[in-house]
């Protein structure tokens, strides 16, 4: 017993003669545009991530090259 697509379908309906296609069609544009925006946001985090760990990870390789000149 589980949702059999008469039901969806119903359901479909009755959303499109509350709302109209102009309604829905838009929160479906607004909920793109918010996918989009946090798909960036996740990439601009995971570069910045990247850029932070060369960094840290030149700054080490300076400090070594730095001690074995003094030794």
């Amino acid at each position: 017993m589980g949702i059999s697509v008469w039901q969806i379908a119903i359901v479909v309906v009755l959303l499109v003669v509350l709302f109209g296609r102009g309604k829905i069609s838009g929160l479906m544009g607004d909920m793109a545009k918010g996918i989009k925006s946090f798909k960036r946001g996740m990439a601009e985090d995971e570069s910045a991530g990247a850029k932070t760990i060369d960094a840290t990870t030149e700054k080490s390789a300076t400090v070594e090259t730095k001690d074995k000149e003094t030794a």
